[in-house]
């Protein structure tokens, strides 16, 4: 049944905020939920959300989950909607989806065998659920029969973009896997979770999980996913995609595929800047920087250049311990001579999105 949950009983669904629900208290909390047309779950605290959620996917109506501070302007609503959610506006303003439950519900079942999560899994959630990644990971721990908390002291699984994974497994002793989404795996993140077993995916808020793979072996579509390149741009056929997508939709990843289903991300085409007719792919150059000691995250975007077209700029978090002028040293020793910086930017702390991925979008209007 679409908004089951898979556990019963004494056993543990929610710890959140130091509120403990079991499963049974969970199913009654969910059934007790006012039944209305739309539930706007947007402000509520995680537990109440996941009430609202789980009512709506069973009762067939709508709930709202986007970021109150950025919300899209939403026009007439889907009668088969029932999770209505945003882009993550990493690249601009967020826009507005509609999606059923069993675009959702349906692609669990693969997830689960991918993921190895178990129903004695603790599964910690590191984002609001306005980020679509997250609310996903809730969602599927409760139908799995997992604990959903928020305490990283007792968290078995996380569900963490890269640069907040490292900064998760400081503080979350027993951690047996790590699900990565939302940018790529980089070598600091990996290298900071050396001895969990990582589980990255790649999706997009329009499609869901496209496709997965257990580092370190290759990302492969899921069996239900189809893809094709076209003129270098990657786009996919999906049971899982929001209601009114396109039936191949354009993701604007540049990706390479195999014969097999093996799927190679190149990067962001809309992100790719052109230097002296060089084409450099920013997150190339953000997972080099981010992968040096001391730098805690980066954005690089293109600068207009009169000669060469574009130049690249960085935008860098690093520790007080270490300096800009030692990052750019390390930084010549990494990248080739295009893909280097002209021009280094440090700040307190990069815009990000509710994810945790860098607002791409926000800095290239604030540094361009």
């Amino acid at each position: 049944m679409i908004g089951a949950l898979g556990g019963h009983g004494d056993q543990r669904a929610l710890d959140l905020g130091g509120t403990v629900l079991t499963y049974a208290e969970l199913d009654a909390a969910i059934e007790r939920s006012p039944q209305v047309a739309v539930c706007d779950a947007s402000a509520l605290p995680v537990l109440e959300a996941l009430i609202c959620i789980f009512a709506a996917a069973r009762r067939g109506t709508a709930v709202i989950v986007e970021d109150p501070a950025t919300r899209p302007e939403r026009g007439k609503i889907d009668p088969s909607s029932v999770l209505l959610v945003a882009t993550s506006g990493s690249s601009g303003r967020p826009r507005p989806l509609a999606r059923t439950a069993a675009s959702w519900f349906d692609s669990f079942p693969e997830f689960t065998t991918i993921t190895g999560i178990e129903t004695h899994d603790r599964v910690l959630i590191t984002g609001p659920l306005h980020a679509t990644m997250h609310l996903f990971g809730a969602v599927h721990a409760l139908w799995r029969g997992a604990c959903v908390t928020d305490d990283p002291t007792d968290a078995t699984v996380v569900h963490a973009v890269p640069a907040v994974l490292r900064r998760v497994v400081l503080e979350a002793p027993r951690l047996r896997t790590a699900v990565v989404a939302g940018t790529m795996l980089d070598d600091g993140a990996r290298s900071a979770a050396s001895g969990i077993e990582i589980v990255e995916y790649y999706g997009a808020a329009e499609l869901s999980i496209v496709a997965a793979r257990r580092v370190p072996e290759a990302m492969r579509l899921l069996d239900s996913v189809d893809a094709e390149i076209r003129d270098g741009l990657l786009f996919v056929r999906s049971p899982y995609r929001v209601l009114g997508a396109a039936e191949w939709f354009g993701v604007g990843d540049r990706a390479i595929l195999g014969s097999n289903g093996e799927l190679t991300i190149l990067g962001r085409g809309e992100f790719a800047i052109n230097v002296g007719g060089t084409t450099v792919m920013a997150e190339d150059v953000e997972r080099t920087l981010e992968s040096m000691d001391g730098v805690r995250g980066a954005a690089v975007i293109g600068s207009p250049h009169s000669v060469l077209g574009e130049t690249i700029t960085a935008v860098i978090e690093h520790d007080d311990a270490v300096t800009l002028q030692a990052i750019r040293a390390q930084a010549r020793a990494l990248l080739a001579r295009e893909a280097m910086p002209s021009r280094w930017i440090a700040i307190d702390e990069l815009p990000r999105t509710g994810s945790g991925k860098v607002a791409r979008g926000r800095v290239k209007e604030l540094h361009s």
